[in-house]
Parts: C-alpha cells; structure tokens; sequence
C-alpha cells in the first residue's frame, strides 16, 4: 500500500510541476478585494510575504467549482474562472490599489491573483538567501504510521482508554474525534470515535487528565450561527465517548507528555482577538480557569508556547508571527526570530468578514536554557502562497535551538505532506501529514 502510495506520490509531483511550466502566469502572492471604487481595486495585502509591485498584473477569481474525473470520481482540484488582467497602481503599507476595465463582476471577499511583477530596470546582484543555502540534515528516528482515510487538522497523545495507553487522538476535518491504539507493521488501530454536530466547525483538540484518571479530550469549534468559539468535552465512559462538558472559550494543551497542561482563553475578547491564556483546572466538580498567567501578544494559543529557553527561571513566549518566523521575547523584552518562514496552517474559520488565521502548534521541549524548538514549514505548490487558498503541496518541521539571542535550525525532517498541527509527547513530536490523495498518515519523530 505504501508503495502504491509512494508511485502516486511522484505522479503527483509530475503533474504539479507539468502544472507550473503550462500556466506560468501563476504567481506567489494573492490579495482580498476590500474595496471597489469604479474602476479601481483595492486590496489587502496583509499576509503576503512581499509586497506587489506599482506595474504588477493581477486578476480577481470571479468563481471556482470541483474538477471531477468521471469515471472515477475523484476530485481534482478546484478550476478557476478569472476575470481579465488589471495592473497595480498604487502599493501602501497594508494594501493596494488597482485599475480594472471592467468591474462589474467584482465584489468585495473575492480573491486576487497577482501575476508577474515588472522586470526591474536595473537588477541587482542577487543575495545568497537562507532558501538558497542548504537543509539542514535529517538526523531524527521516525515512524511514519500507515495512512487512514481522513483529512486530519489535529492530534494529541494520552491515555483514553486505560491507564499507560498512550492513545493517539486525532480530530478530522469533517469533525470525527478518533481514539487510536499502535498495532503491528505500524498501524492504526480504531477503538473509540465520536461525530461533532454538522452546525459546529472543528478547530484544534487537545486530551490532558485535568481531572484524575484517564484523559479528557477537548475539541475547539467554531459556531457560525452564534459567531463565537468553544470547547466540547469529551470522556471516556464504558467504551464509548460522551461528551460531558461545554465550556465557554477556546483551549489549547500546550507542554509535553506527563507534563502538559490545558489552557484557555475568552474568544474575540478585543477587537475581535483571543485574550490572554488561563490554566484550566477542575475543582469541585467543575472545570475553571484562573487569573491570566500567558500573556498571548494577541495571539491564539495554537502557534504559542512558553518554555526556559534563555536559562532556568526565565520563561520565555515563543510563537509564529504574522509575516511567518518564529519569534522569541527575551527576559528583557526584546524579540529574537528566525529567519525561516513558517506558513499558516489551512483550517479557517470566517468571523465577521475576518479570515482568523490558526499557526501549527510550535512545541518545545529539552533542558532549560538548552531546549529545542519544533515548528511546521508548509510548502505551496502551483506557485500560489498557501495563506490565501490552502493549495499546500508538502511540510517541513525544522528543529531549532537558541544560542546568543539566535535561532538556529538543527536539523529537519521532510514530509510528503502538509500538516495543520503538531503534539508533543514524552519522547516523541506527533504530527499527521495530509498526503496529496486526502488521506492523513500520522508520523512520530523521536525527540
């Protein structure tokens, strides 16, 4: 099976490159539409990683729709209906401007295309860039699990179904909670599963034992209809999952292995943003949070860790900054940051117009003052940035440790994937690689 997989892996690689050489108008950046004013385009250009060009052509996609083989079903991939090619006029800080003969097709929440940039007059010699130097080696142990049929945006490890069975957990994208065992010639086993209400949209899980005994799972979703974010509780009673708690914010485990805890916080507390993160408890039958001891830079707790990384005693926050390095506050408030770029992670949820954007979880783990750093690297294909249509091809996760206020990668370890997040175990970092055909394949890298 995973040679066949494997074969469809390099076909698929073929075709993704024969892609690229017969539409090379395809480009590297996108835009959203916020504003039409006759013939003129505005755009936000927030999450690019470079800003467009005054010359620069782009097109609005008008609309999308599966492309289906007939005799087998298969989907695809989306096709694209463009609108015809405008130029940038105009570039700010945060957005740009453009000219389009017609826009009488084009609406604000559309996506633009941007093509390629102007040739410049004079081109400056080229700099040696941190893509152009060499990957680091992979030198970690990892066991790459047979792959299931689900598309999985989040995992765990902990003990559901008895005590010392280092369950993994996954959540899919259609909202399945899955309990696994490790079986023989590095399967997965199914022992207990559980479907989420088709009107909540899943977000990330954790599973930590905040009460004793065996490990509560616990599912972030995002709810439409009251436009706001919480966590369903899910335990193991007689073999079967019940969900047994809903609690009022969004939560994330954040530590490894025995040492992990569950943290929350109030969802679009300000401004639309997460507030600062609070430990969860349980204490007289109930679970609650405490004072607010993370304080998040307005982030979401995926993406975010706190760790002893300049020397023990210093808790030091650790997360994935808008424009993609990982960035470090000092002891002293300074920001340290590394000067690879980490993509987003494809699972989104729309809040009032507003795409909220969710980093694969950044894990830490080592002696204090001497840790390591894992984080998700993930690939575009087709030329197109992952950030505005999730059109990922692969993954990295670089392994990076802090020395004398600087990241510095260690290693890395390729996978033929894209990952929405990452777990940490007592030994081992969980990720699960979403293979071209869907299907996910859960992989452990040795810590």
């Amino acid at each position: 099976m995973l040679y066949i997989y494997y074969m469809k892996n390099n076909i698929a690689r073929l075709t993704a490159l024969a892609a690229v050489l017969l539409f090379p108008a395809l480009c590297s950046a996108q835009g959203m539409v916020v504003r039409v004013d006759g013939t003129k385009i505005y755009l936000d250009t927030t999450s690019l990683k470079t800003q467009p060009a005054v010359g620069q052509t782009f097109k609005i996609i008008l609309s999308s729709q599966p492309l289906v083989n007939p005799k087998t079903g298969k989907n695809l991939g989306d096709l694209y209906t463009y609108s015809p090619e405008g130029k940038i006029t105009e570039v700010q800080p945060k957005y740009a401007v453009g000219e389009l003969p017609d826009t009488s097709k084009i609406s604000v929440g559309q996506e633009a295309v941007l093509l390629s940039a102007p040739a410049p007059v004079q081109a400056a010699p080229a700099k040696p860039s941190d893509k152009d130097a060499p990957a680091a080696p992979e030198t970690r142990k990892k066991i790459i699990y047979e792959p299931v049929d689900q598309e999985i945006i989040s995992l765990s490890q902990a003990d559901v179904t008895a005590p010392g069975a280092k369950n993994i957990v996954t959540l899919s994208n259609k909202g399945v909670v899955t309990v696994w065992n490790r079986g023989e010639g590095q399967t997965l086993q199914e022992e207990l599963s559980y479907k989420i209400d088709g009107a909540r949209q899943p977000v990330t899980l954790s599973a930590v034992a905040v009460k004793e005994g065996l490990a509560q799972i616990f599912v972030s979703v995002y709810e439409p209809s009251r436009k706001t974010m919480s966590t369903l509780v899910l335990e193991n009673q007689n073999g079967t999952l019940v969900q047994t708690e809903k609690l009022a914010y969004f939560t994330k485990e954040l530590g490894c292995g025995k040492d992990k805890k569950l943290w929350a916080q109030t969802p679009f507390a300000t401004t639309d943003r997460p507030g600062s993160a609070r430990e969860v408890t349980y204490k007289k039958g109930r679970f609650s949070i405490g004072k607010p001891t993370l304080f998040t830079q307005r982030n979401w707790l995926t993406g975010v860790n706190f760790y002893e990384m300049e020397e023990p005693g210093t808790r030091n926050l650790i997360y994935t900054s808008a424009n993609g390095p990982i960035r470090l506050v000092t002891g002293k408030g300074k920001r340290a940051e590394s000067k690879g770029m980490f993509a987003k992670a494809p699972n989104r949820v729309k809040y009032k117009q507003e795409i909220v954007d969710f980093y694969p979880s950044v894990q830490v783990f080592g002696p204090a003052g001497n840790a390591t750093v894992a984080a998700v690297e993930n690939l575009s294909k087709y030329g197109l940035l992952s950030e505005t249509f999730g059109q990922y091809h692969s993954s990295n996760i670089h392994f990076m440790t802090f020395e004398k206020g600087r990241f510095t990668v260690t290693d890395t370890t390729p996978l033929d994937g894209y990952v929405y997040d990452t777990a940490c175990s007592d030994d081992a970092l969980l990720a699960a690689e979403v293979l071209p055909d869907g299907a996910s394949a859960v992989v452990e890298i040795f810590r």
